[in-house]
């Protein structure tokens, strides 16, 4: 790199000092209420203007470097404003390697990365500005176990112990109410725990004490129709979570754990065509619901999906997973 020092011959600068370094309305003077205040963090575009051109070559293959005491001298004349010492640290800052001098590009890249370390610490120091709360009209009649988001739609849907389904817009307004009922459990005994959204085939899976997980289809014309039921779990079933490969949405996993301390775990190979496969002579319908047993699904039966599970809670109910 050719470096050259630089050349008197500019102009004083005639800046003010900036109003933060003026005189407080309790009468402290500026060095004494700015005294904590940065240099580099008071700099006005003005000041950098004036800046850059004490740096600017008179040749375009020339880069004009800086002494510790030359960048002192030169920017309290230039600038017209801050003391010595302030541009002295200054100056430490940017040489880091300690070469004895610096020069526009080294000073550029100082000053980008200090504004923005400063930008991330006020953005992890902003508080959120909350509205007030407002409490929101519902038809559920028991405990809501649930609350999922449906990024197809931009719908909320909340579940409830006794079986209803919330239809939320984007905006929280209640859209409609709909039954979901389980054909193993009267209404009255129904009890639903847990919910999860299978965004990738447009699904929802949910939890019943009795034992089962239904899957429903939100693209039916019907009201959330029962597409699959699997029954025969070894233990209640009280929390899910879904997960799907971004990269490959036949991959996905449901993974719920139960009050025995189990956690099982489904793994879909195939989920764009089938989760499970229907059975052999099955009724055709769209609509009719396919069952599954849980011992059926562990030996293997269904190819596009496969089980895998382990016991390490020592019958403590597994209460969430992710």
């Amino acid at each position: 790199m050719s470096c050259q020092n630089a050349t008197p011959g500019l102009n004083k600068g005639s800046q003010p000092r900036p109003e933060n370094l003026e005189k407080t309305s309790h009468g402290a003077t500026a060095k004494e209420d700015a005294s904590t205040v940065l240099l580099e963090n008071q700099l006005t575009p003005g000041d950098f203007v004036q800046i850059q051109r004490a740096f600017e070559p008179s040749e375009p293959s020339q880069t004009i470097c800086m002494s510790r005491e030359e960048f002192v001298q030169r920017m309290t004349e230039i600038v017209g404003w801050g003391t010595e010492e302030e541009y002295g640290e200054l100056f430490d800052k940017v040489d880091v390697a300690q070469e004895g001098f610096i020069n526009w590009d080294k000073l550029t890249s100082f000053l980008l990365l200090t504004l923005y370390e400063k930008d991330e610490q006020a953005k992890a120091t902003v508080v959120p500005q909350w509205r007030d709360l407002e409490f929101l009209p519902v038809k559920h009649k028991d405990t809501i176990q649930r609350v999922i988001f449906l990024k197809s739609s931009s719908r909320y849907l909340t579940i409830s112990k006794e079986g209803s389904v919330g239809i939320w817009g984007e905006n929280l307004k209640l859209q409609e109410m709909l039954p979901i009922t389980s054909d193993a459990t009267k209404l009255k005994h129904l009890w639903v725990t847990s919910m999860v959204s299978l965004e990738n085939v447009n699904k929802i899976a949910v939890a019943f004490t009795s034992k089962e997980i239904c899957f429903y289809d939100l693209l039916s014309k019907e009201e959330f129709p029962c597409q699959y039921k699997l029954q025969g779990l070894k233990g209640t079933p009280i929390c899910m979570d879904y997960w799907y490969n971004p990269l490959d949405a036949n991959e996905s996993i449901l993974s719920f754990g139960d009050i025995t301390g189990k956690v099982q775990v489904i793994a879909f190979t195939t989920a764009l065509i089938s989760l499970f496969e229907h059975p052999a002579g099955a009724c055709e319908d769209e609509e009719a619901t396919v069952t599954i047993n849980w011992a059926e699904l562990c030996s293997g039966h269904h190819k596009c999906c496969y089980t895998l599970g382990h016991k390490l809670h020592h019958g403590d109910w597994v209460r969430q997973g992710t």
